[in-house]
């Protein structure tokens, strides 16, 4: 007999349906030779800072505990009646005498991956023969397909240790240094290598846009009518607020020039249908066009995924692989049935292994659903992508006509008017074509024309908040400089296979999910914004000298692909990470604010001990009229334990360097007053 462990119920169904003759037992069916089980997903967790202790009882966080940097990581299953009854099922399963095998059946990812294999480890049946069954699908032909062409697990070896490291390092970021702040703080705050940086991503945004001053200026416009149309002009030529009458003057400069049309140039051009969606930009298009969050989307492709009716969905890419192309032949002749005008394609625009990590591009199955089989949403989604397909695959060209007029101002200054009209609408019946058709004016080379030109007061615009669809770029490829074209995305494949992205296209959905339930950031109507909370993360985490920005995160990212690639081990990661949370740690006893609640010193006021509280160092009768505290942050500088007893003892403290609400750093002390109040000395 052979065991397979699927990740999910529905899942295990799924492959039961694909092996057939299916009798359902308890935790488990038997398909002739094959005994499909199944998890929960994770069954088992990493065990707790306590865990590692050699303490008789549990007292809760305590400082002295970390930072926790365990020799060896060690597993637990979790506390759960339901999830203990079905590994004792799994267990009992695979330690059979008549198994000779075992099949992990995980998703096809690097989580996937682990969650079988942990469960494996902790039976005594690890050393039977190991294979994995790789499902781009769920429909019962791709599992025969992949039954039949498994590999050995070994093979899977690299994704295997990938995700440990990615594990083991996230619970060393999340435990030691949500543990450190929150006793420093007094306030539950979730510090991980990811969020972190999410977090700060929204709150710089929304920091730009709160901070902005807008600049008046003047623009020089003309909308004089040519032959009964209005031609819009706009020269490259601006002036300050104050410079209306030079803007004025440079008005009737122009208006007394010639312009004239010297050329015109029309052609026909085919337009390329999009790419096939990878998880991030099917996000995006749900979020602009439905107002879909992530966690929304991400759980309708997943269930579409389960049915049968998508392919893998938590992909990051665009394209489809080479060895593909029968499996892509098939779906599109049912397709083609159904009486879509489409036709395979080949071309690296659509087939290109080198822009492939694990999965393939969304795309529907040959098992096409009926509307009636889906919720509303679900054929939101589904349509979304199969509309795509169709568009890629369309035999039919979308064909547009583009025309440039070029306009000369007394040869000073050109300008170019541009407008297309679609010809033929080809494959934009299936899919959306975003570019509007601009209707120019009918001129000929040769045409004068009337300019008006007057100065119109404009003003400059602040940063737009973050939408799903640019923080998903963002997060994508935090380091861009300008956006890559859909042409020519070389830019972003290299930072998704160097690990420059911030979090996966798996996990992203999940950690933004959980800095919005921490109440961190909020999304209303596709909008990100900061909230107190995020705001209370961020700037606290600057006072603990903690630096968890898309650098740091993407160093690790890096080094993550690197035990991918097989040139770093699991262990040499896992260094680089207690190297950094090390340096936290250092930092904290050089520039230490204390912990929450610790005494600093006595209040000059009224004899009371003066406390750290969440913001201050404030004296324990402060809510009970003592009005005596110190911020922890003064204009952008930091305000150590040590400094407030150096101004409780000695009137003073050591210079500071300070940030003006100008922007504009400046450097002083802190004294105390005759009046017992702190201020500048000056």
């Amino acid at each position: 007999m052979i065991a397979i462990i699927a990740e999910k119920p529905s899942l295990a169904r799924n492959v039961a349906d694909g092996i057939g003759k299916a009798e359902k037992r308890n935790g488990y069916f038997v398909c002739g030779e094959y005994i499909v089980t199944w998890a929960f997903g994770h069954l088992f967790t990493l065990c707790d800072v306590e865990d590692y202790l050699d303490k008789k009882e549990k007292t809760g966080w305590n400082i002295e505990d970390i930072p926790c940097f365990p020799d060896k990581f060690k597993y637990r299953i979790k506390d759960d009646g339901g999830v203990k009854r079905q590994f004792s099922v799994i267990k009992s399963i695979v330690e059979r005498n008549d198994v000779s095998a075992i099949v992990n059946a995980g998703d096809s990812d690097r989580e996937g991956e682990i969650i079988i294999r942990i469960c494996v480890n902790n039976t005594q049946a690890k050393n039977k023969p190991f294979y994995r069954l790789w499902l781009p699908d769920q429909t019962p032909e791709t599992v025969k397909k992949a039954l039949s062409e498994m590999k050995e697990e070994r093979e899977y070896d690299r994704l295997a240790n990938e995700g440990f490291a990615r594990t083991y390092v996230d619970w060393l970021y999340g435990v030691n240094l949500t543990r450190y702040a929150t006793l420093k703080t007094g306030a539950l705050l979730r510090v991980g290598r990811v969020i972190v940086p999410i977090v700060k991503a929204i709150y710089d945004r929304d920091k730009e846009i709160e901070n902005f001053k807008p600049e008046k200026y003047y623009a020089l416009c003309s909308d004089a009518i040519t032959n009964g149309e209005k031609i819009e002009l706009v020269s490259k030529y601006t002036f300050k607020e104050e410079e209306k009458a030079k803007a004025e003057r440079c008005c009737e400069k122009m208006n007394i020039l010639p312009c004239v049309v010297t050329d015109k140039t029309a052609s026909k051009e085919k337009v390329s249908a999009g790419k096939l969606y990878s998880l991030t930009k099917l996000q995006n298009v749900l979020g602009r066009k439905y107002k879909m969050p992530m966690d929304k989307s991400l759980s309708l492709a997943q269930s579409l995924y389960e049915k049968g009716y998508l392919s893998y969905p938590r992909t990051n890419s665009e394209y489809l692989s080479t060895n593909e192309k029968d499996k892509i032949k098939k779906i599109l002749s049912d397709v083609k049935n159904l009486g879509y005008p489409v036709k395979f394609k080949e071309g690296k625009n659509i087939f290109d292994d080198s822009k492939i990590e694990s999965h393939s591009a969304l795309t529907p199955t040959y098992k096409i659903p009926e509307k009636s089989s889906l919720s509303d949403d679900e054929f939101t989604v589904y349509q979304t992508v199969f509309r795509r397909f169709v568009a890629v695959f369309c035999e039919r060209d979308c064909v547009q006509e583009k025309t440039e007029i070029t306009l000369s101002l007394g040869g000073k200054e050109d300008y170019v008017l541009k407008g297309s009209a679609i010809l033929e609408a080809g494959w934009t019946k299936f899919d959306g074509y975003d570019r509007k058709d601009k209707i120019l004016p009918k001129l000929s080379v040769g045409d004068k024309i009337s300019v008006n030109f007057h100065p119109e007061l404009k003003q400059t615009s602040p940063p737009k908040h973050y939408t799903i669809e640019t923080l998903n770029n963002y997060l994508k490829n935090p380091f861009k400089t300008e956006l890559s074209s859909e042409e020519n995305d070389e830019e972003d494949y290299k930072a998704i296979f160097k690990g420059l992205e911030l979090g996966t296209e798996a996990t992203r959905t999940g950690i933004i999910e959980n800095a919005k339930k921490s109440g961190y950031i909020s999304l209303k109507k596709d909008v990100y914004r900061i909230e107190n909370n995020g705001k209370f993360l961020i700037e606290q985490l600057k006072i603990l000298n903690i630096s968890m920005d898309k650098y740091k995160t993407s160093t690790l990212g890096q080094a993550l692909k690197k035990v991918y690639g097989d040139e770093i081990s699991v262990s040499d990661c896992v260094e680089i990470a207690k190297k950094e949370i090390s340096e936290v740690f250092k930092n904290g006893k050089t520039e230490d604010v204390g912990l929450y609640g610790e005494e600093v010193g006595i209040c000059p006021v009224c004899g009371e001990k003066i406390v750290r509280g969440r913001y201050s160092y404030a004296c324990r009768k402060f809510q009970k009229g003592c009005n005596f505290r110190i911020g922890l942050n003064i204009l952008g500088a930091t305000v150590t334990k040590e400094d407030v007893r150096k101004i409780l003892t000695e009137g003073k403290t050591d210079i500071k360097n300070f940030v003006s609400k100008n922007g504009k750093k400046f450097s002083c002390a802190l004294k105390l007053t005759d009046k017992n109040e702190v201020e500048f000395d000056m």
